[in-house]
């Protein structure tokens, strides 16, 4: 490759694993879940639900004026990146705004606005809607309010494609810096869909796990016989990226090289996954990043725990790195399934396991069929760090992200 590296040099964390990416990293090496039972709305038919939720306040250090233009995603945006930022050692705005972007993903943006918006338009004689309703629901929202509080003038991209959403933000800003139009991007997502509009539409799907009944937070159960479903949960993940040079030029250090980017389309089916196509976004990845499979030391699989979703990927990936040719594990199990923020928290799953030699594990699994192919991570394991890691997003509307990150 002959592009200039990109660095990443600031993770931010928000996520029902902790407030910051320590404390998610922490949970995640010490196999601890943020999993747990969800009230629901019962008389709305809205049955008790099992979901990693968000359980500390947010936006506390803004006047309620100020917190009010915000839905809680972009609160939440504020405060994974707040810390990305800070880590960084940037300095409050970016000091060439003109060359400073941002890039976000979301799958549902403001959905909590907009269930407040619908409940008081259907439920009240004389409904009051929120003055800021239109600017809180607006999937690009988070993206602006980062823009205005860092000083972020190159560009704005929002991704809303569903569960790869914040992966192709981070992939889209390392293509802006690879083609010089910008030195550095501020990237991630932010999901807050855990109101009761967006689990009743989930509960329809028929793709949610039931909570266990011996033990809520194993209710998520990748690549195990027993999976029954996905998990959803919440949170925000942000990451700082730099060209090598600007970066070197004011002293900052590389926590990872983020070193490829594979997207493709199945244009197959709206939910079900294609093996072929994610064979597709893996071996891009690889090629974009000037490695071959033998170079990869670990994948953080999307492994939402749906029957056919981990089997399909538990294929792809044998495909391209040979039957148990690569340690796996689907660290969704803990912090649940944050649809578009996703991407963005598992890469900094893979960060922060580059940083501390250790994969975290692939919880609750019991037993596997699909470990004839797939060598699934049961307990944690020590990292070469000569090799580099992958991390893939593949969502529903058939659209696939793999990256790759490796040591500095």
């Amino acid at each position: 490759m002959n592009a200039e590296a990109v660095w990443i040099t600031g993770i931010g964390a928000c996520s029902a694993l902790g407030p910051d990416a320590a404390s998610f990293a922490d949970a995640l090496a010490q196999g601890r879940s943020g999993i747990a039972l969800q009230p629901g709305d019962p008389a709305r038919g809205v049955a008790p639900f099992a979901a990693a939720a968000v359980t500390q306040a947010l936006g506390q250090d803004m006047p309620p004026a100020q917190r009010n233009l915000h839905d809680r995603h972009s609160l939440m945006a504020l405060q994974a990146a707040g810390e990305a930022w800070a880590q960084s050692g940037l300095p409050a705005t970016a000091p060439r705004p003109e060359r400073a972007a941002v890039a976000w993903g979301t799958g549902l943006g403001g959905s909590n606005a907009l269930q407040q918006s619908y409940g008081e338009h259907l439920t009240k004689e004389t409904p009051r809607i929120h003055p800021y309703t239109v600017v809180r629901v607006m999937s690009n929202s988070a993206a602006s309010h980062l823009a205005m509080r860092h000083g972020l003038r190159a560009a704005m991209l929002t991704i809303s494609n569903a569960c790869a959403s914040s992966a192709q933000a981070i992939g889209e800003a390392l293509m802006l810096l690879r083609q010089g139009r910008a030195d550095l991007a501020l990237v991630g997502g932010s999901e807050a869909m855990l109101n009761p509009g967006s689990v009743a539409a989930w509960q329809a799907m028929g793709v949610m796990a039931p909570p266990d009944p011996e033990d809520v937070s194993r209710s998520c159960r990748p690549f195990d016989d027993g999976r029954r479903g996905l998990v959803l949960g919440e949170g925000a993940a942000a990451l700082v990226l730099e060209t090598a040079s600007h970066a070197r030029a004011r002293g900052a250090s590389a926590l990872a090289v983020l070193a490829g980017y594979g997207h493709s389309v199945d244009a197959v089916h709206l939910s079900r996954p294609d093996a072929d196509g994610q064979e597709r976004a893996l071996r891009a990845a690889l090629a974009d990043a000037g490695i071959g499979p033998a170079q990869v030391g670990y994948v953080n699989a999307h492994g939402t725990a749906t029957d056919v979703g981990d089997a399909v990927e538990a294929e792809s990936l044998a495909r391209v790195f040979g039957p148990r040719g690569v340690p796996v594990s689907a660290t969704k199990a803990l912090h649940g399934h944050l649809i578009g923020a996703g991407g963005a928290l598992e890469l900094i799953a893979c960060v922060q396991a580059l940083r501390r030699g250790e994969l975290p594990r692939s919880a609750n699994v019991r037993t596997s069929a699909l470990e004839e192919i797939a060598d699934v991570i049961r307990e944690p394991r020590a990292f070469d760090p000569s090799k580099s890691m992958v991390s893939n997003s593949f969502a529903f509307g058939g659209s696939n992200v793999s990256l790759v990150i490796s040591a500095a």
